[in-house]
Parts: C-alpha cells; sequence; structure tokens
C-alpha cells in the first residue's frame, strides 16, 4: 500500500543519517521489514515541516479541518482489514483486537472533527459600560506526539485527532516497535487531503528525538503515552523551556468484586479476558482483584480453568486469543514479578511459565496469597497475570486499592447503588468502571490520578488540551 518510510513535510523520506531498524514479529522473531532509523535531524527537518504548515491549517475553518478528518475516517473504513494484518504483525495482537483498535480511530477523528465545529468560546458581561469581553481558542501550534508500542493505532489517533481538529499540525514519534501502524495513520490523512506538513511521522532514537521537542521553541506542546519513568525524565526537561506536557503514564489499577455481582462465574471469565486483553499489556488493564472472600473460592477456581482454555499463538491465526509480549526485555520483566513475588510466599495456581517456542509468549497466570509488600501487588505488571486478593471489610479493600502511586482506572463489580457510589466515590483514579470492563471512549475524557498522569485525552477535556485560552478586553465602545 505504502512504502513504509518518515512522513515529512509530504514525502515519504528515509533517515537523513542512513540509519535503518529492523522490525521484528514478536510472535516469530523474525524481521517484518527494514525501516528507517533516523535521529535529531529529522525530528528537525519534520517541526520545519510542521511549522511552516501550521498557518495555512490554523487558518481553515473548523468544518475544512474536518472535512479532512471525516475523509481520513472513511479510508481506514475502506483499508480497514490490511490495517489490522499490518498492526498485528508488528504487535502481536489477536488480529480481532488490530481490527478493534482500527475500527475506533474513525471514531476518535468524527468526534474530535465535530467537537472542533463545537469550540464556541464565551462572552462575559462587563461590570463597566462601554466595555466587551470574551473568550476565543486558539491552537497551539506544533504539537510533539510520543506514544508506546501497546495500542500503537489508539495511542496515536486520540493525540493526532484532536490535536488537529482545531488546527495544530503535529509531529509523531511512535515507537520503534510498532512504527507502521502510525505511518497508515499518516498516509490516511495525507490521502484525505491533509496539506504538506500538517501531519509528519518520524521513527527513530528516542532520546535525541525526544529531546528537540523539548528544546524548539516552535513545539508548544509534547503529548506522551508511556512509562512513569520517562514521563518523569519529560518533566524535568519541560521545566526548562515550560513546555506544555500531557502524560498518560502508567497503571495498577484494582478490581472490587462484591458478592452481590450477579453471576460471579461470568464475572470471573470476563475478568480474566480482559486481564488477557492484548496480553496484558493495557495501562487499564485490571491487575489486583479484591473479591470478597464469601465468592472468591468460585471467582478463583473459574479463572484458572478460564487461562487454561486460552490459546497462545500468532496473532493472525484465527484460534488465538493472546499473542506474545513486545519483546524479550518486557517477557523477562514479567518472568521477574511473578517469580520474586512466588519467592516472597505467593501461590502460584496457573501460567508462570514460557512456552518452549518462538516468539515473546507468556502463559496466563493466577497468583494468590498476595501481601502488599510483594511485586506483584505494587508495580505494572502489563503482562497476562492475575492476582487475587480476598476482602472482607468494604472500607479496607478501599484503602488498599488506593494504596499504589497510580491512579489510571479502577473497577467495581456489585449490583448495589449505594455500594457502588460509595466506593466509586473513594477510589482515587481517574476512571471508574462499574459493572463495565472498558472504560475508553472518544466522548469522555481518559486519564488519571497522581502518578498515572497529567491532562486528559478524548472527550471535550480531550479537545481543550490542544488549544490556548485567548482573553480580549474591547473597551470605549459606548
Amino acid at each position: 500500500m505504502i512504502d513504509f518510510k518518515q512522513l515529512i513535510g509530504g514525502e515519504w523520506v528515509g533517515a537523513a543519517n542512513g540509519g535503518t531498524w529492523d522490525l521484528v514479529n514478536p510472535a516469530t522473531e523474525e524481521v517484518i521489514e527494514t525501516l528507517p532509523f533516523g535521529d535529531a535531524a529529522d525530528l528537525v527537518a519534520a517541526v520545519e515541516a510542521a511549522h511552516g504548515a501550521f498557518r495555512e491549517w490554523s487558518h481553515l475553518t473548523a468544518y475544512q479541518r474536518s472535512k479532512v478528518l471525516l475523509k481520513a475516517a472513511d479510508i481506514i473504513l475502506e483499508n480497514i482489514d490490511e490495517f489490522a494484518r499490518i498492526t498485528t504483525e508488528e504487535s502481536g495482537k489477536p488480529f480481532a483486537q488490530s481490527k478493534g483498535e482500527w475500527l475506533g480511530a474513525p471514531n476518535q477523528l468524527r468526534w474530535a472533527a465535530g467537537e472542533a465545529e463545537r469550540l464556541y468560546g464565551r462572552w462575559i458581561p462587563s461590570r463597566m459600560p462601554g466595555r466587551r469581553i470574551d473568550v476565543i481558542y486558539q491552537p497551539i501550534g506544533v504539537i510533539g506526539v510520543i506514544t508506546a508500542w501497546n495500542f500503537p493505532v489508539y495511542n496515536q489517533m486520540r493525540a493526532i485527532s484532536s490535536a488537529l481538529a482545531v488546527g495544530n499540525t503535529v509531529v509523531s514519534r511512535p515507537s520503534e516497535y510498532t512504527p507502521r501502524s502510525a505511518m497508515l495513520i499518516g498516509w490516511a490523512l495525507t490521502e484525505a487531503g491533509a496539506p504538506a506538513g500538517v501531519i509528519n511521522i518520524v521513527n527513530g532514537e528516542p532520546e535525541s528525538m525526544g529531546q528537540v521537542m523539548l528544546e524548539d521553541k516552535r513545539v508548544g506542546k509534547i503529548q506522551f503515552t508511556g512509562s512513569t519513568r520517562v514521563g518523569r525524565l519529560l518533566m524535568d526537561g519541560a521545566s526548562k523551556t515550560i513546555t506544555r506536557l500531557s502524560l498518560e503514564l502508567g497503571g495498577n489499577a484494582p478490581v472490587l468484586v462484591f458478592p452481590d455481582a450477579g453471576d460471579i462465574a461470568e464475572v470471573a471469565r470476563k475478568a480474566m479476558a480482559t486481564k488477557v486483553r492484548n496480553n496484558g499489556q493495557v495501562c487499564i488493564s485490571p491487575q489486583r482483584f479484591y473479591v470478597h472472600e464469601s465468592v472468591v473460592g468460585e471467582f478463583t477456581d473459574v479463572a484458572v480453568s478460564t487461562a487454561k482454555e486460552q490459546v497462545l499463538g500468532n496473532g493472525l491465526d484465527p484460534d488465538t486469543t493472546v499473542g506474545p509480549l513486545i519483546n524479550a526485555r518486557q517477557r523477562e520483566r514479567v518472568e521477574r514479578i511473578v517469580s520474586e513475588s512466588v519467592s516472597g510466599g505467593a501461590t502460584l495456581l496457573v501460567g508462570g511459565t514460557t512456552p518452549e517456542r518462538p516468539g515473546y509468549f507468556y502463559e496466563p497466570t493466577v497468583v494468590t496469597d498476595v501481601s502488599p509488600d510483594l511485586p506483584i501487588h505494587n508495580e505494572e505488571i502489563f503482562g497476562p497475570v492475575m492476582p487475587v486478593i480476598p476482602f472482607d471489610d468494604v472500607d479496607a479493600a478501599i484503602a488498599r486499592a488506593n494504596d499504589t502511586d497510580y491512579g489510571l482506572a479502577a473497577y467495581v463489580y456489585t449490583r448495589d447503588m449505594a455500594t457502588a457510589f460509595k466506593v466509586s466515590e473513594e477510589l482515587e483514579f481517574g476512571m471508574i468502571s462499574i459493572n463495565d470492563w472498558l472504560p475508553s471512549t472518544p466522548e469522555a475524557p481518559f486519564g488519571g490520578f497522581k502518578q498515572s498522569g497529567l491532562g486528559r485525552e478524548s472527550g471535550t477535556e480531550g479537545i481543550l488540551e490542544y488549544v490556548e485560552p485567548k482573553t480580549r478586553y474591547f473597551g470605549n465602545l459606548g
């Protein structure tokens, strides 16, 4: 469909330094394709292009920009199966999950396009005769986007769609493990009529490219999706230049299952299916399962049997339900967390092993006897591992759920509305999902408390992250 290269100023180009990157399929450990892998020079060129395109793009009406975004949404739908195959090849996730991610991309584009058309500003009554005050919203300028590999379409699209809709231009540096998905987004937007330089996709050294985004005054904001460690580094750098940041960082989502949750077996089955989605490599993945002691036995038994039913394999195989982890380093990290926790007293009920086969696979795992000091309780696992922890006191369970540096998502299963209100109000997390496993939609804000990040993506709040409010005072009108 396209020659997978960097998109800079409307042209598909190699790296300025001639560098390359061997893209590996995590299910086979084989090289899929060799791509350009640049450095700071490519990022500077992309910023030049984006800055040059900003005036024309920002001066279009929201309705004119919307036409481009809506056409890009149609182009994505026309190519959905091919796009999903490419994403599965580089990320490892099952084809159905890749397709679901791409099906969500048009929704992001359409929501952002429509919301930009409704970005009204406001009129403020003056306390003085002959004076008028209003507030208008204007685009920031060049937006730098840096995203992780776990959702190579969604992470990119939610930022790109909002930024472009309100008149910004974008320089995106996707993960080197999943760059082709971002390149497809760039292709769809250029095919839809985005002028040269409005959307730029680069692939290369994260440190040097990130430094350019921080130091170049033409970059008005950086949106980052990734680890809390890197988020701290970006905050340190941004403090020197006062570059605006949106940070969507790590999570350690608690799940509280009450005895009145309904069909406990069904809750456990869906809990495991959600736990192994994208092999657990999901920032909002349910991680710490606090289950009431009256139903914990049934919940655990069904979770174990459901884990055993999962089919590990290449995401292009229709029978596969769980793909590989993204790379060897990520698998080693999951192995360490489980092994250290078991050595510290946790009980392994199923999984906890690496299959003897090519690919970065790890068996779906259930662990009990989890104390608060174990890595499996405190660290973001980012793998297909379910710790099950019984509780009998609601307040104690809430306190333990809140005892984390993270505050992205939390889950509550109960049919009692009083319990639902009490628990959801006291949990210190940005998104609470009650009797639901998917706290994400283009219409609602996505983001967390504490060390899970700053700002919001999606929804009205997400649109406002990409504009500057300007207050105007008109005097002597009387």
